[in-house]
């Protein structure tokens, strides 16, 4: 799915372009948020919603602030401002309670335990689930969305492929029943044919009805499978919109999509 940009919104209208219910409210919202490092600001003033049913991505070059967001949704840093998921605040809770409600993270890098099997990483997934008798049901539906996981499960995890590993992280999260699924560059490191691979089973997530929000570089990628889309530039928000409307925009056509719009 990492393909030229005219190709790439056909990909859009047959995934994507959810529409919106201005009547129902949003799953998570992030208002007027601000954090950083100590005395150090990073974010200013984000605005981001993420409706029922949609995949969402958050595009920007390195060090525009995209994992510093991540880090302030899961409450690993301090923050100010509105966070909210599913009506529930999220601003002064700590990581395990936000894990709990169901946002959950595959982070940037995968950060297996690469000395376990695949099967007992996927295992950690579950480990704070109270639902135990479900869980062999877990192992299923996440062993039919990636059979290559099930191939491999008495594998060591750090013994396989990038593409695999990368496999295992969104398995281990599927394994906690996320209400919201957040991954982290998703595609770094990894050849265009496996993240073509990856993004196909985004999509399948996404027809559990699990909502993504999907961090990347790579904004063909993203662009192929999302249906709205922000950008952003030092630490903010610069540019928002569907899809084809961020395909359209001459700033984010120059900047992200090779394209001289100016």
């Amino acid at each position: 799915m990492s393909q030229p940009l005219l190709e790439v919104a056909a990909v859009g209208a047959e995934y994507g372009e959810v529409p919106i219910q201005a009547d129902k409210p949003a799953l998570f919202e992030v208002a007027g948020l601000a954090a950083g490092y100590g005395e150090v600001p990073i974010l200013a003033d984000i605005n981001l919603q993420i409706f029922a049913g949609e995949i969402v991505t958050l595009v920007g070059s390195n060090g525009a602030g995209k994992t510093t967001l991540l880090r302030a949704v899961s409450r690993l840093i301090k923050a100010r401002g509105t966070l909210s998921f599913d009506g529930v605040d999220l601003i002064d809770m700590a990581p395990e309670q936000v894990f709990n409600l169901g946002v959950v993270q595959v982070p940037e890098g995968r950060e297996l335990f690469y000395g376990m099997t695949v099967e007992d990483n996927l295992r950690m997934g579950a480990y704070r689930r109270k639902d135990k008798a479900n869980i062999a049901a877990s192992f299923e539906r996440v062993y039919a969305l990636l059979p290559k996981l099930k191939e491999r499960r008495k594998q060591i995890s750090g013994s396989m492929s990038g593409g695999e590993q990368q496999m295992c992280a969104i398995g281990r999260a599927l394994m906690a029943n996320p209400k919201l699924l957040v991954i982290d560059e998703m595609s770094l490191g990894l050849a265009p044919v496996i993240v073509d691979q990856l993004l196909d089973i985004l999509t399948e997530i996404r027809k559990q009805d699990i909502p993504i929000l999907l961090v990347e570089q790579d904004v063909f990628s993203a662009f192929s499978i999302a249906d709205r889309g922000y950008v952003m530039e030092t630490g903010r928000i610069v540019t928002q919109g569907t899809v084809a409307e961020l395909q359209r925009n001459p700033d984010v056509q120059n900047a992200y999509l090779g394209v001289d719009a100016h």
